[in-house]
């Protein structure tokens, strides 16, 4: 299994697989976990227990021990650096865009990525790399 460094791209690739038009991974509900122990409200629940602005433990292990086959990692064709991700929302429920808690700040995983062609809101999302469009584009990635 491939293993990622940068925490907050996986989540990225996470979103391509678990949440996208075909989820080729089973979806990590928050909200119906939540449900289960009685928390009706989950960013309720993270404001009320001071988790607003991290990843909520219970999703953060969820997601760090997720292994992803490199056959399906190779399926990913598109990433978009969008703030706006679901992946986001089972994560930190209460997160309000404002903060760096979602940055992808390493590109050195783009290499358990082979059929990458083209990324999407590289400058208005959460990549905050260092000449990232020449990462890019040295690999023939687009970037629209």
């Amino acid at each position: 299994m491939s293993q990622f460094r940068d925490f907050n791209l996986k989540l990225l690739v996470i979103e391509e697989l678990m949440y996208g038009p075909e989820p080729l991974l089973p979806v990590y509900d928050l909200p119906m976990r939540l449900a289960e122990r009685g928390v009706a409200d989950p960013a309720s629940y993270a404001l009320a227990n001071g988790l607003h602005a991290e990843v909520l433990p219970q999703s953060r292990a969820h997601f760090e021990a997720l292994e992803i086959p490199a056959e399906l990692l190779a399926r990913v064709e598109e990433l978009c650096f969008d703030a706006g991700a679901d992946v986001f929302r089972h994560c930190a429920p209460a997160w309000d865009g404002e903060d760096d808690l979602f940055d992808v700040r390493s590109l050195d995983d783009l290499a358990l990525l082979p059929n990458l062609r083209e990324v999407t809101f590289v400058d208005d999302g959460v990549l905050t790399v260092p000449n990232a469009a020449e990462v890019f584009a040295a690999r023939g990635i687009d970037t629209d």
